[in-house]
């Protein structure tokens, strides 16, 4: 019987980073879970893949999928849906793998209430006035939309409370490594541990 694999969620309020450190992680040797590409109505930016930063569909697509109860989890963020295609996540999971998600807050939350063994981390930033000027740097939204990102951020962070480990991302290198180490650390909790001794137990009274 494989074991089945663990569900590793990132999350934090929009420009926080959780891209960035995601891409970090997977850059470097030694990771075995597989990433679970996020589908999105929005526009792609400059550099981005369809495919391989998200799945690009249009906004009536997506609905299909929310209707045919395809998502794992999804949510509207200033006028566009983000969520998980749950067909891939179960798929990988069953076959022992480890899914790593980088999602939205309210995403998370919904993915906590279907999935409450998941391992969830939220990076945070060092402070709002930073988060505000990685938004504007980023140079894709106007002020307006700006604006909104951060009354959005604001009610995230108030969120944090249901998460697991928080990570404060001052530095991306940094930040990679904490969350790569919160991981190798959960592996060996005591409730993800037991059901595999339990199972061997029983076979031995047998």
């Amino acid at each position: 019987m494989v074991k089945k694999g663990m569900l590793i969620v990132l999350s934090g309020p929009s420009g926080v980073g959780k891209g960035t450190v995601r891409k970090e992680i997977f850059s470097q040797e030694g990771n075995n879970f597989d990433y679970s590409i996020s589908m999105t109505t929005r526009k792609m930016r400059e550099g981005e893949v369809n495919g391989r930063d998200y799945h690009f569909v249009s906004k009536e697509e997506f609905e299909e999928e929310i209707a045919t109860g395809g998502m794992l989890e999804y949510a509207k963020y200033v006028d566009n849906y983000y969520g998980t295609p749950l067909k891939y996540v179960n798929e990988m999971l069953e076959n022992g793998k480890d899914v790593f998600l980088e999602i939205e807050v309210s995403g998370a939350m919904q993915v906590r209430e279907k999935c409450p063994d998941g391992l969830f981390i939220f990076l945070t930033p060092p402070d709002l006035m930073e988060l505000r000027q990685r938004i504007i740097n980023r140079g894709t939204d106007d002020l307006e939309t700006i604006d909104k990102r951060m009354k959005k951020a604001v009610d995230e962070i108030e969120m944090m409370q249901n998460y697991d480990y928080a990570v404060v991302n001052d530095q991306v290198v940094n930040a990679a490594e904490k969350i790569k180490t919160i991981i190798r650390a959960e592996r060996w909790r005591v409730k993800r541990f037991l059901p595999d001794y339990k199972k061997q137990l029983g076979d031995v009274l047998k």
